[in-house]
């Protein structure tokens, strides 16, 4: 079983031009997910970024993606600490003790991509992702 901890960068409709700049810096495999890939893919936004995630190495995880459309971007909500992994009793313990006395934005529960999910911002302020793996059967 693993848990990581690393940056999520958001940003205001430009992240695939960001990450594939940082693909260059730091070389590694770029994926990239649209909002059109999960949701109309007529609408407004549908093909910005959604998730997208640089690894390099063994050490380098890098996410990020655009706000979604219809959220404005202002300096402050452009990062959050992302902690990922398939140790669901570890992670399912962090977002508990992370969102109590914070504020939960999305609740903790399976999504449509099929992994667990939840966003929360601490009370100290600071911005959570969790994600659990889901069965990848």
């Amino acid at each position: 079983m693993s848990i990581r901890l690393n940056p999520y960068l958001s940003f205001d409709g430009n992240a695939r031009e960001a990450l594939e700049f940082y693909r260059t810096v730091f070389s590694g495999e770029l994926m990239l997910s649209t909002f059109g890939e999960y949701g109309p893919s007529d609408g407004i936004g549908a093909d910005k970024i959604m998730h997208g995630q640089l690894e390099a190495g063994d050490t380098l995880t890098f996410m990020a993606a655009d706000n979604p459309p219809g959220t404005e971007y202002t300096r402050g909500n452009d990062i959050a600490m992302s902690l990922s992994g398939d140790d669901a009793d570890t992670l399912r313990g962090y977002w508990k003790q992370l969102s109590e006395g914070g504020t939960v934005t999305v609740a903790l529960e399976k999504q449509m991509w099929g992994d667990e999910f939840g966003m929360c911002t601490d009370r100290f302020g600071v911005s959570w992702m969790v994600n659990i793996a889901g069965d990848q059967a």
